[in-house]
């Protein structure tokens, strides 16, 4: 897979923290993270497309959540990296919740923005909802701005850039919808050891801000910071204001 990196020697590194891994929403590629990256040159950030999504080669067969977060843990120790941070965006957000639970060793802090615990999940608007299903509509560069505009906005008032958005492959957007569909963090998540930070967007109409209240109860610890207007993608609609959150968390 195709991995990114900013910031790899930081000038001012945060109290030797370590490197902090952001797994993308479905469809996204790398270059959409960069508003966020830019405003935090004092993390080495790491992130990847997954599989069919950006630069990333299709999968040649489907994969599951477990598998995409041994394949991080095989990433990082090519990359002799022992311990992360992670932020999962929407169903990145799979990917860090699984992740966290393999590899508890591995896991500093972890911040879950605009996701889900998976099978258990409150559903959203059933017309956003309705345009995942067909993969077409992303990879058809005729529709996919228009399709990504309704669908990363998610019912929020600020708009995001979508200047960085490529069309993923009909495969990989595919396999990505049922690698989640049949996943579910609801069994482990009271298990979970680490310090956890929950964010979530009021005017989010694709993952309701329920999903984030449900993981904080279940939990232990976790803390929650809920925002308004900047629906699905609020922390690339405001990226300020998400970053300001979300080193105070991390520096902590």
């Amino acid at each position: 897979m195709r991995v990114g990196q900013w910031h790899p020697a930081p000038a001012k590194a945060a109290h030797n923290a370590p490197p902090l891994v952001i797994l993308a929403g479905i469809g996204m590629n790398i270059e959409m993270l960069e508003p966020l990256a830019c405003l935090l040159p004092e993390r080495h950030i790491i992130g990847f497309d997954m599989p069919g999504i950006g630069q990333s080669p299709d999968p040649v067969f489907p994969y599951t959540i477990p598998q995409i977060a041994i394949t991080l843990a095989a990433m990082l120790d090519q990359m002799k990296i022992d311990q992360v941070d992670l932020m999962g965006i929407s169903w990145g957000g799979a990917v860090a919740q699984q992740f966290a639970f393999q590899h508890r060793a591995r896991t500093g802090k972890l911040v879950l923005a605009s996701t889900s615990a998976g099978g258990t999940m409150i559903p959203g608007n059933p017309s956003l909802l309705s345009h995942l299903l067909d993969p077409r509509e992303y990879s058809a560069p005729k529709s996919l701005r228009r399709n990504l505009a309704m669908f990363y906005n998610g019912g929020g008032t600020e708009r995001v850039s979508l200047n960085a958005a490529t069309a993923p492959s009909v495969i990989g957007w595919t396999y990505q919808l049922t690698a989640f569909a049949g996943w579910s963090s609801a069994p482990f998540l009271p298990l979970l050891s680490v310090p956890v930070m929950i964010m979530a967007d009021e005017d989010d109409h694709l993952i309701p801000v329920a999903n984030g209240q449900l993981l904080h109860t279940l939990i232990p610890g976790a803390a929650i910071a809920i925002s308004r207007g900047g629906g699905h993608l609020f922390m690339l609609s405001d990226p300020d204001r998400f970053t300001a959150r979300l080193r105070n968390f991390l520096d902590d």
